[in-house]
Protein backbone atom coordinates (compact mmCIF):
# COMPACT_ATOMS: atom_id res chain seq x y z
CA UNK A 1 0.00 0.00 0.00
CA UNK A 2 0.99 3.38 -0.90
CA UNK A 3 0.21 7.00 0.31
CA UNK A 4 0.02 9.86 -2.13
CA UNK A 5 -1.35 13.31 -1.19
CA UNK A 6 -2.86 15.84 -3.73
CA UNK A 7 -3.31 19.31 -3.40
CA UNK A 8 -3.09 22.08 -3.63
CA UNK A 9 -5.54 22.18 -7.03
CA UNK A 10 -5.48 24.38 -9.33
CA UNK A 11 -8.62 25.69 -11.29
CA UNK A 12 -10.41 24.80 -8.03
CA UNK A 13 -12.01 28.19 -5.59
CA UNK A 14 -9.81 27.88 -2.54
CA UNK A 15 -7.72 25.65 -0.87
CA UNK A 16 -7.99 21.58 -1.42
CA UNK A 17 -6.36 18.55 -0.07
CA UNK A 18 -7.08 14.92 -0.54
CA UNK A 19 -4.82 11.84 0.70
CA UNK A 20 -5.29 9.23 -1.43
CA UNK A 21 -4.24 5.25 -0.18
CA UNK A 22 -3.22 3.37 -3.15
CA UNK A 23 -3.38 -0.89 -3.37
CA UNK A 24 -1.31 -1.02 -6.25
CA UNK A 25 -2.24 1.85 -8.84
CA UNK A 26 -6.15 1.62 -7.57
CA UNK A 27 -7.31 4.40 -4.60
CA UNK A 28 -8.65 2.23 -1.75
CA UNK A 29 -9.32 5.00 0.56
CA UNK A 30 -9.44 8.55 0.54
CA UNK A 31 -9.67 11.79 2.97
CA UNK A 32 -10.59 15.21 1.58
CA UNK A 33 -9.28 18.38 3.41
CA UNK A 34 -10.89 21.44 3.69
CA UNK A 35 -7.88 23.06 4.86
CA UNK A 36 -9.23 26.97 5.18
CA UNK A 37 -11.11 28.28 8.26
CA UNK A 38 -13.05 31.61 7.09
CA UNK A 39 -15.44 32.04 10.38
CA UNK A 40 -18.38 33.85 8.78
CA UNK A 41 -20.88 32.44 10.95
CA UNK A 42 -19.48 33.29 13.97
CA UNK A 43 -18.62 37.25 12.88
CA UNK A 44 -22.64 37.97 12.52
CA UNK A 45 -23.17 36.70 16.07
CA UNK A 46 -24.79 39.36 18.16
CA UNK A 47 -25.30 41.48 15.07
CA UNK A 48 -28.66 42.65 13.70
CA UNK A 49 -30.59 40.44 11.42
CA UNK A 50 -30.42 42.54 8.27
CA UNK A 51 -26.77 42.39 8.33
CA UNK A 52 -26.85 38.89 7.08
CA UNK A 53 -27.82 40.49 4.02
CA UNK A 54 -23.90 42.38 3.69
CA UNK A 55 -22.70 39.99 4.86
CA UNK A 56 -23.57 36.71 2.73
CA UNK A 57 -23.18 37.60 -0.39
CA UNK A 58 -19.26 38.45 0.46
CA UNK A 59 -19.02 34.67 1.37
CA UNK A 60 -18.13 34.03 -2.07
CA UNK A 61 -17.30 35.88 -5.12
CA UNK A 62 -18.52 33.08 -7.64
CA UNK A 63 -22.08 32.50 -6.06
CA UNK A 64 -22.99 35.23 -3.88
CA UNK A 65 -26.49 35.73 -5.80
CA UNK A 66 -26.88 32.42 -4.38
CA UNK A 67 -26.09 33.47 -0.84
CA UNK A 68 -28.53 36.67 -1.36
CA UNK A 69 -31.18 34.43 -2.07
CA UNK A 70 -30.79 31.95 1.18
CA UNK A 71 -29.97 34.61 3.40
CA UNK A 72 -33.28 36.51 1.97
CA UNK A 73 -35.33 33.32 1.54
CA UNK A 74 -34.11 33.05 6.24
CA UNK A 75 -34.94 36.47 6.77
CA UNK A 76 -38.51 36.44 4.90
CA UNK A 77 -39.70 33.75 7.18
CA UNK A 78 -38.35 35.45 10.05
CA UNK A 79 -40.04 39.23 8.89
CA UNK A 80 -43.41 37.38 7.97
CA UNK A 81 -43.30 38.63 4.42
CA UNK A 82 -43.00 37.16 1.04
CA UNK A 83 -41.61 38.34 -2.25
CA UNK A 84 -43.92 40.23 -4.17
CA UNK A 85 -44.55 38.79 -8.04
CA UNK A 86 -42.35 41.21 -9.87
CA UNK A 87 -39.94 40.57 -6.78
CA UNK A 88 -39.72 36.94 -7.01
CA UNK A 89 -39.61 37.02 -10.96
CA UNK A 90 -36.32 39.34 -10.57
CA UNK A 91 -34.70 37.08 -7.99
CA UNK A 92 -35.59 33.80 -9.98
CA UNK A 93 -33.78 35.94 -13.10
CA UNK A 94 -30.80 37.14 -10.80
CA UNK A 95 -29.87 33.45 -9.37
CA UNK A 96 -30.46 31.30 -13.36
CA UNK A 97 -28.11 34.27 -14.59
CA UNK A 98 -25.88 33.29 -12.16
CA UNK A 99 -25.92 29.67 -12.31
CA UNK A 100 -25.91 29.67 -15.91
CA UNK A 101 -22.63 31.74 -15.76
CA UNK A 102 -21.29 29.04 -13.14
CA UNK A 103 -22.27 26.07 -15.24
CA UNK A 104 -20.43 27.57 -18.16
CA UNK A 105 -17.58 28.13 -16.58
CA UNK A 106 -16.91 25.60 -15.19
CA UNK A 107 -17.44 23.53 -18.51
CA UNK A 108 -14.67 25.89 -20.42
CA UNK A 109 -12.04 27.04 -17.99
CA UNK A 110 -12.13 24.45 -14.79
CA UNK A 111 -13.27 21.30 -16.41
CA UNK A 112 -12.39 20.77 -20.01
CA UNK A 113 -8.61 21.61 -19.50
CA UNK A 114 -7.64 18.60 -17.80
CA UNK A 115 -7.73 16.87 -21.13
CA UNK A 116 -5.95 19.51 -22.50
CA UNK A 117 -2.72 17.26 -20.23
CA UNK A 118 0.04 15.99 -22.17
CA UNK A 119 -0.84 12.43 -21.02
CA UNK A 120 -3.35 12.29 -23.12
CA UNK A 121 -0.83 13.40 -26.43
CA UNK A 122 -1.19 9.92 -27.92
CA UNK A 123 -5.49 10.02 -28.22
CA UNK A 124 -6.66 10.95 -31.55
CA UNK A 125 -8.50 14.53 -30.43
CA UNK A 126 -6.03 15.40 -28.33
CA UNK A 127 -4.98 17.99 -30.82
CA UNK A 128 -8.12 19.07 -31.26
CA UNK A 129 -9.05 19.57 -27.10
CA UNK A 130 -5.71 21.49 -26.57
CA UNK A 131 -6.64 24.11 -29.51
CA UNK A 132 -9.93 24.74 -27.85
CA UNK A 133 -9.46 24.36 -24.24
CA UNK A 134 -6.02 24.67 -23.44
CA UNK A 135 -6.06 26.64 -20.07
CA UNK A 136 -6.08 30.17 -20.90
CA UNK A 137 -4.69 30.08 -24.47
CA UNK A 138 -8.21 27.60 -25.64
CA UNK A 139 -9.94 28.88 -28.71
CA UNK A 140 -12.98 27.99 -27.19
CA UNK A 141 -12.34 29.16 -23.67
CA UNK A 142 -12.19 32.73 -25.74
CA UNK A 143 -15.60 32.78 -26.86
CA UNK A 144 -16.83 30.93 -23.66
CA UNK A 145 -15.74 34.11 -21.55
CA UNK A 146 -16.68 36.61 -24.72
CA UNK A 147 -20.43 35.04 -24.01
CA UNK A 148 -20.56 35.04 -20.29
CA UNK A 149 -19.54 38.59 -20.63
CA UNK A 150 -22.30 39.34 -22.40
CA UNK A 151 -24.55 36.83 -20.19
CA UNK A 152 -23.59 38.46 -17.17
CA UNK A 153 -24.56 42.49 -17.67
CA UNK A 154 -28.13 40.97 -17.43
CA UNK A 155 -26.70 41.06 -13.89
CA UNK A 156 -25.94 44.86 -14.05
CA UNK A 157 -29.30 45.76 -15.16
CA UNK A 158 -31.34 43.27 -12.65
CA UNK A 159 -29.63 43.78 -9.67
CA UNK A 160 -27.02 47.14 -10.42
CA UNK A 161 -24.04 45.03 -9.60
CA UNK A 162 -22.22 41.58 -9.14
CA UNK A 163 -20.92 40.23 -7.10
CA UNK A 164 -22.11 41.26 -3.66
CA UNK A 165 -25.50 42.88 -4.92
CA UNK A 166 -27.89 44.29 -2.28
CA UNK A 167 -30.71 44.18 -4.31
CA UNK A 168 -32.37 40.80 -2.83
CA UNK A 169 -34.43 41.56 0.17
CA UNK A 170 -36.52 39.28 2.19
CA UNK A 171 -39.72 41.19 0.66
CA UNK A 172 -38.46 41.35 -3.60
CA UNK A 173 -35.88 42.90 -5.53
CA UNK A 174 -35.26 47.00 -4.57
CA UNK A 175 -34.38 46.99 -8.66
CA UNK A 176 -37.66 47.97 -10.64
CA UNK A 177 -37.26 46.92 -13.83
CA UNK A 178 -39.17 49.15 -16.64
CA UNK A 179 -40.23 48.04 -20.21
CA UNK A 180 -37.12 49.22 -22.07
CA UNK A 181 -34.78 47.35 -19.94
CA UNK A 182 -36.74 43.98 -20.23
CA UNK A 183 -36.20 44.41 -23.65
CA UNK A 184 -32.50 44.77 -23.43
CA UNK A 185 -32.49 41.81 -21.02
CA UNK A 186 -33.91 39.86 -23.91
CA UNK A 187 -31.13 40.74 -26.81
CA UNK A 188 -28.66 39.34 -23.87
CA UNK A 189 -30.61 36.76 -23.63
CA UNK A 190 -30.35 36.27 -27.23
CA UNK A 191 -27.09 36.76 -27.77
CA UNK A 192 -26.11 33.73 -25.05
CA UNK A 193 -28.26 31.15 -26.59
CA UNK A 194 -26.37 32.17 -30.15
CA UNK A 195 -23.22 30.85 -28.08
CA UNK A 196 -24.34 28.00 -26.84
CA UNK A 197 -26.40 27.05 -30.14
CA UNK A 198 -23.32 27.80 -32.86
CA UNK A 199 -20.34 26.43 -30.41
CA UNK A 200 -21.11 24.65 -27.51
CA UNK A 201 -24.01 22.89 -28.74
CA UNK A 202 -24.01 22.84 -32.43
CA UNK A 203 -27.62 22.80 -32.52
CA UNK A 204 -30.62 24.66 -31.01
CA UNK A 205 -31.34 24.22 -27.56
CA UNK A 206 -34.64 22.72 -28.24
CA UNK A 207 -32.99 20.28 -30.52
CA UNK A 208 -30.85 19.26 -27.93
CA UNK A 209 -33.05 19.21 -24.76
CA UNK A 210 -35.85 17.01 -26.99
CA UNK A 211 -33.56 13.84 -26.77
CA UNK A 212 -35.35 11.84 -24.12
CA UNK A 213 -33.27 8.57 -24.13
CA UNK A 214 -29.68 7.72 -24.67
CA UNK A 215 -30.16 6.54 -28.33
CA UNK A 216 -31.82 10.21 -29.56
CA UNK A 217 -28.90 11.54 -27.36
CA UNK A 218 -26.26 9.40 -29.16
CA UNK A 219 -28.02 10.44 -32.64
CA UNK A 220 -27.81 13.90 -31.69
CA UNK A 221 -23.93 13.53 -30.92
CA UNK A 222 -22.98 11.80 -34.34
CA UNK A 223 -24.66 15.48 -36.41
CA UNK A 224 -22.75 17.63 -33.47
CA UNK A 225 -19.38 16.59 -33.42
CA UNK A 226 -17.81 20.00 -34.54
CA UNK A 227 -19.54 21.13 -31.37
CA UNK A 228 -17.73 21.92 -28.20
CA UNK A 229 -20.06 19.79 -26.23
CA UNK A 230 -19.92 16.46 -28.87
CA UNK A 231 -15.92 16.46 -28.52
CA UNK A 232 -16.90 16.26 -24.63
CA UNK A 233 -18.96 13.26 -25.75
CA UNK A 234 -15.96 11.63 -27.98
CA UNK A 235 -13.61 12.01 -24.97
CA UNK A 236 -16.30 10.48 -22.40
CA UNK A 237 -16.70 7.32 -24.82
CA UNK A 238 -12.89 7.46 -25.51
CA UNK A 239 -12.28 7.20 -21.66
CA UNK A 240 -14.76 5.39 -20.66
CA UNK A 241 -15.52 8.63 -17.92
CA UNK A 242 -19.41 6.79 -17.15
CA UNK A 243 -17.29 4.16 -15.38
CA UNK A 244 -15.20 7.08 -13.40
CA UNK A 245 -16.10 9.12 -10.07
CA UNK A 246 -19.40 6.52 -9.20
CA UNK A 247 -20.62 7.53 -5.67
CA UNK A 248 -24.03 6.10 -4.05
CA UNK A 249 -25.98 7.91 -5.89
CA UNK A 250 -28.18 9.53 -3.05
CA UNK A 251 -28.82 12.45 -4.45
CA UNK A 252 -30.88 15.74 -2.74
CA UNK A 253 -32.28 19.07 -3.95
CA UNK A 254 -33.56 21.52 -2.45
CA UNK A 255 -36.05 22.60 -5.97
CA UNK A 256 -35.18 26.08 -7.33
CA UNK A 257 -37.22 29.32 -8.56
CA UNK A 258 -40.17 29.79 -6.65
CA UNK A 259 -43.80 30.46 -8.27
CA UNK A 260 -46.37 32.13 -6.92
CA UNK A 261 -48.99 29.16 -5.96
CA UNK A 262 -45.89 27.57 -3.86
CA UNK A 263 -44.51 25.44 -6.60
CA UNK A 264 -41.01 25.33 -7.76
CA UNK A 265 -39.54 25.19 -11.32
CA UNK A 266 -36.98 22.77 -10.64
CA UNK A 267 -38.56 19.88 -8.10
CA UNK A 268 -37.43 19.51 -4.53
CA UNK A 269 -36.96 15.74 -2.68
CA UNK A 270 -34.23 13.15 -2.46
CA UNK A 271 -33.32 9.81 -5.00
CA UNK A 272 -32.85 6.70 -3.32
CA UNK A 273 -32.34 3.32 -4.94
CA UNK A 274 -33.90 4.65 -7.69
CA UNK A 275 -37.04 6.20 -5.95
CA UNK A 276 -37.82 9.72 -5.51
CA UNK A 277 -39.13 10.82 -1.90
CA UNK A 278 -40.31 13.72 -0.07
CA UNK A 279 -37.22 16.35 1.65
CA UNK A 280 -37.59 16.73 5.13
CA UNK A 281 -35.05 19.40 6.46
CA UNK A 282 -35.19 18.67 9.58
CA UNK A 283 -33.90 15.97 9.50
CA UNK A 284 -30.37 17.53 8.49
CA UNK A 285 -27.88 17.17 10.85
CA UNK A 286 -24.16 18.14 11.11
CA UNK A 287 -21.25 16.13 11.88
CA UNK A 288 -18.05 17.46 13.59
CA UNK A 289 -16.32 13.82 14.58
CA UNK A 290 -13.75 14.13 12.07
CA UNK A 291 -14.01 17.87 11.55
CA UNK A 292 -11.48 20.46 13.72
CA UNK A 293 -14.46 21.82 15.97
CA UNK A 294 -14.57 20.91 19.65
CA UNK A 295 -16.50 17.99 20.43
CA UNK A 296 -17.70 15.62 18.71
CA UNK A 297 -21.16 15.69 18.40
CA UNK A 298 -23.72 15.16 15.64
CA UNK A 299 -26.14 18.55 15.75
CA UNK A 300 -28.90 20.07 14.03
CA UNK A 301 -27.95 23.27 12.07
CA UNK A 302 -30.01 25.40 14.71
CA UNK A 303 -27.84 23.88 17.34
CA UNK A 304 -24.60 24.13 15.43
CA UNK A 305 -21.00 24.33 17.07
CA UNK A 306 -18.88 26.76 15.28
CA UNK A 307 -15.78 26.92 17.70
CA UNK A 308 -12.70 25.65 16.04
CA UNK A 309 -9.95 23.24 17.51
CA UNK A 310 -7.10 22.87 15.73
CA UNK A 311 -5.09 19.63 17.75
CA UNK A 312 -7.98 18.08 17.56
CA UNK A 313 -6.42 14.24 17.70
CA UNK A 314 -8.92 12.24 14.95
CA UNK A 315 -10.16 15.62 12.58
CA UNK A 316 -8.70 15.70 9.37
CA UNK A 317 -10.81 18.51 7.71
CA UNK A 318 -12.35 21.88 8.65
CA UNK A 319 -15.60 20.90 6.92
CA UNK A 320 -18.28 19.37 8.59
CA UNK A 321 -19.92 16.45 7.62
CA UNK A 322 -23.56 16.93 6.49
CA UNK A 323 -25.95 14.35 6.54
CA UNK A 324 -29.72 14.03 5.81
CA UNK A 325 -31.69 11.62 8.40
CA UNK A 326 -27.77 9.68 8.74
CA UNK A 327 -27.42 9.42 5.35
CA UNK A 328 -24.72 10.75 3.02
CA UNK A 329 -26.08 12.77 -0.23
CA UNK A 330 -24.92 14.24 -2.94
CA UNK A 331 -25.84 17.63 -4.58
CA UNK A 332 -25.66 19.33 -7.55
CA UNK A 333 -27.34 19.89 -11.09
CA UNK A 334 -27.37 15.68 -11.42
CA UNK A 335 -29.61 16.13 -8.39
CA UNK A 336 -31.88 18.79 -9.64
CA UNK A 337 -32.53 17.14 -13.12
CA UNK A 338 -33.28 13.75 -11.44
CA UNK A 339 -35.80 15.16 -9.01
CA UNK A 340 -37.27 17.32 -12.29
CA UNK A 341 -37.58 14.12 -13.84
CA UNK A 342 -36.02 15.20 -17.01
CA UNK A 343 -36.09 12.77 -19.48
CA UNK A 344 -32.37 12.45 -21.05
CA UNK A 345 -30.98 12.34 -17.17
CA UNK A 346 -33.63 9.94 -15.92
CA UNK A 347 -32.33 7.28 -19.06
CA UNK A 348 -28.57 8.15 -17.97
CA UNK A 349 -29.07 7.83 -14.10
CA UNK A 350 -30.88 4.73 -15.02
CA UNK A 351 -27.96 3.03 -16.92
CA UNK A 352 -24.97 4.31 -15.36
CA UNK A 353 -26.03 6.11 -12.22
CA UNK A 354 -23.62 9.40 -10.97
CA UNK A 355 -20.47 9.70 -12.12
CA UNK A 356 -18.00 11.84 -14.29
CA UNK A 357 -20.16 11.55 -17.54
CA UNK A 358 -23.73 11.92 -15.85
CA UNK A 359 -22.94 15.03 -13.98
CA UNK A 360 -21.64 17.00 -16.62
CA UNK A 361 -24.26 15.97 -19.26
CA UNK A 362 -26.85 17.02 -16.16
CA UNK A 363 -25.02 20.47 -16.04
CA UNK A 364 -25.15 20.70 -20.28
CA UNK A 365 -28.65 20.26 -20.07
CA UNK A 366 -29.27 22.42 -17.20
CA UNK A 367 -27.45 25.14 -18.69
CA UNK A 368 -29.46 25.11 -21.98
CA UNK A 369 -32.37 24.67 -19.84
CA UNK A 370 -32.27 28.03 -17.80
CA UNK A 371 -31.52 29.82 -21.11
CA UNK A 372 -35.01 28.58 -22.09
CA UNK A 373 -36.89 29.47 -18.78
CA UNK A 374 -34.78 33.16 -18.76
CA UNK A 375 -36.65 33.31 -21.73
CA UNK A 376 -39.97 32.69 -20.88
CA UNK A 377 -40.20 34.81 -17.70
CA UNK A 378 -38.62 37.66 -20.03
CA UNK A 379 -41.66 36.85 -22.34
CA UNK A 380 -44.05 37.30 -19.92
CA UNK A 381 -42.82 40.24 -18.59
CA UNK A 382 -43.59 41.96 -15.49
CA UNK A 383 -46.61 42.81 -13.96
CA UNK A 384 -46.92 46.77 -13.89
CA UNK A 385 -49.54 46.85 -11.17
CA UNK A 386 -47.29 44.84 -9.01
CA UNK A 387 -44.51 46.37 -6.83
CA UNK A 388 -41.33 44.93 -6.95
CA UNK A 389 -40.54 44.83 -3.22
CA UNK A 390 -42.65 45.17 0.18
CA UNK A 391 -40.77 46.52 3.10
CA UNK A 392 -39.23 43.70 5.78
CA UNK A 393 -38.97 45.74 9.29
CA UNK A 394 -40.90 44.34 11.81
CA UNK A 395 -39.65 40.83 13.88
CA UNK A 396 -42.30 37.96 13.42
CA UNK A 397 -40.18 34.99 14.86
CA UNK A 398 -36.91 34.00 16.03
CA UNK A 399 -36.34 31.60 13.48
CA UNK A 400 -35.40 31.53 9.69
CA UNK A 401 -34.64 28.49 6.99
CA UNK A 402 -33.49 29.67 3.73
CA UNK A 403 -33.16 26.52 1.18
CA UNK A 404 -32.00 26.62 -2.44
CA UNK A 405 -29.95 25.82 -4.97
CA UNK A 406 -26.80 27.33 -6.00
CA UNK A 407 -24.87 26.43 -9.56
CA UNK A 408 -23.14 23.47 -7.36
CA UNK A 409 -25.67 22.27 -5.30
CA UNK A 410 -28.47 22.94 -2.40
CA UNK A 411 -27.00 25.56 0.07
CA UNK A 412 -28.84 26.36 3.23
CA UNK A 413 -29.18 29.67 5.61
CA UNK A 414 -29.93 28.57 9.06
CA UNK A 415 -30.46 32.20 11.06
CA UNK A 416 -31.91 32.05 14.80
CA UNK A 417 -32.77 35.65 16.73
CA UNK A 418 -32.27 36.53 21.01
CA UNK A 419 -34.30 39.20 20.60
CA UNK A 420 -33.29 41.42 17.50
CA UNK A 421 -29.87 39.81 17.51
CA UNK A 422 -28.48 36.58 15.70
CA UNK A 423 -28.00 34.07 18.11
CA UNK A 424 -27.03 31.70 15.42
CA UNK A 425 -26.22 31.52 11.87
CA UNK A 426 -25.21 28.46 10.07
CA UNK A 427 -24.06 27.51 6.19
CA UNK A 428 -24.15 24.45 4.89
CA UNK A 429 -22.92 25.07 1.12
CA UNK A 430 -22.58 22.47 -1.77
CA UNK A 431 -19.37 21.64 -1.48
CA UNK A 432 -20.03 20.72 2.64
CA UNK A 433 -22.23 18.14 1.04
CA UNK A 434 -19.82 16.51 -1.73
CA UNK A 435 -17.03 17.39 0.30
CA UNK A 436 -17.90 15.99 3.64
CA UNK A 437 -15.01 14.09 5.76
CA UNK A 438 -16.10 10.43 7.16
CA UNK A 439 -18.46 10.99 9.85
CA UNK A 440 -18.53 9.29 13.37
CA UNK A 441 -20.06 6.16 11.84
CA UNK A 442 -16.69 6.05 10.08
CA UNK A 443 -18.84 6.95 6.23
CA UNK A 444 -17.59 9.07 3.90
CA UNK A 445 -18.58 11.52 2.45
CA UNK A 446 -19.86 11.44 -1.55
CA UNK A 447 -16.25 12.69 -3.12
CA UNK A 448 -14.84 10.45 -0.84
CA UNK A 449 -16.52 7.44 -2.05
CA UNK A 450 -16.48 8.56 -5.87
CA UNK A 451 -12.08 9.01 -5.62
CA UNK A 452 -12.00 4.86 -4.54
CA UNK A 453 -11.04 2.96 -7.10
CA UNK A 454 -9.60 5.82 -9.28
CA UNK A 455 -6.21 4.52 -10.83
CA UNK A 456 -3.25 6.49 -11.29
CA UNK A 457 -0.78 6.24 -14.67
CA UNK A 458 3.05 5.27 -14.10
CA UNK A 459 5.07 8.00 -12.68
CA UNK A 460 1.72 10.31 -11.43
CA UNK A 461 2.11 13.09 -9.26
CA UNK A 462 -1.46 14.36 -9.66
CA UNK A 463 -3.34 11.36 -10.90
CA UNK A 464 -5.27 12.97 -13.72
CA UNK A 465 -8.50 10.63 -12.94
CA UNK A 466 -8.57 12.57 -9.56
CA UNK A 467 -8.59 15.59 -11.29
CA UNK A 468 -11.80 14.36 -13.26
CA UNK A 469 -14.02 13.40 -10.67
CA UNK A 470 -13.11 16.12 -8.59
CA UNK A 471 -13.85 18.72 -10.87
CA UNK A 472 -16.93 17.12 -11.42
CA UNK A 473 -18.58 18.06 -8.24
CA UNK A 474 -17.25 21.37 -9.27
CA UNK A 475 -15.71 22.34 -5.48
CA UNK A 476 -15.96 25.75 -4.02
CA UNK A 477 -13.73 25.47 -0.97
CA UNK A 478 -14.43 28.99 0.44
CA UNK A 479 -17.85 28.69 0.43
CA UNK A 480 -17.37 25.04 2.32
CA UNK A 481 -16.45 25.98 5.72
CA UNK A 482 -17.34 28.97 7.66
Amino acid sequence: MSRMIVGPFNRVEGDLEITLDFDGDKVRQAEVNATLFRGFESMLEGRKASDVLIFAPRICGICSVSQSVAAATALSQIYGVTPTENGQKAINLMLANENAADLLTHFYLFFMPDFAREVYQDQPWFSEVKLRFKAMRGRSVSGALQARTTWLKMMGILAGRWPHTLAIQPGGSSRAIVDSETLQLTLLARQFRQFLEQQMLGSSLERFLGCQTEAEFLAWQSNTTSSDFGLFCEVARALELSQLGCSPGQLMSYGNYPDMEGGRTFASGIFDKGGRKILNPNLITEDTHYAHYQGSDILSPWADNVAPELDKAQAYSWCKAPRLDGNVMEVGALARQVMTQQPLINDLMARYGSNVYTRIVARVVELATIVTLVESWLETGFTKESAFCQSATTVACSKGMGLIEAARGGLGHWIELEGDQIKNFQVIAPTTWNFSPKDSRNVSGALEQALVGARKLPNEQTPVSVQHIVRSFDPCMVCTVH
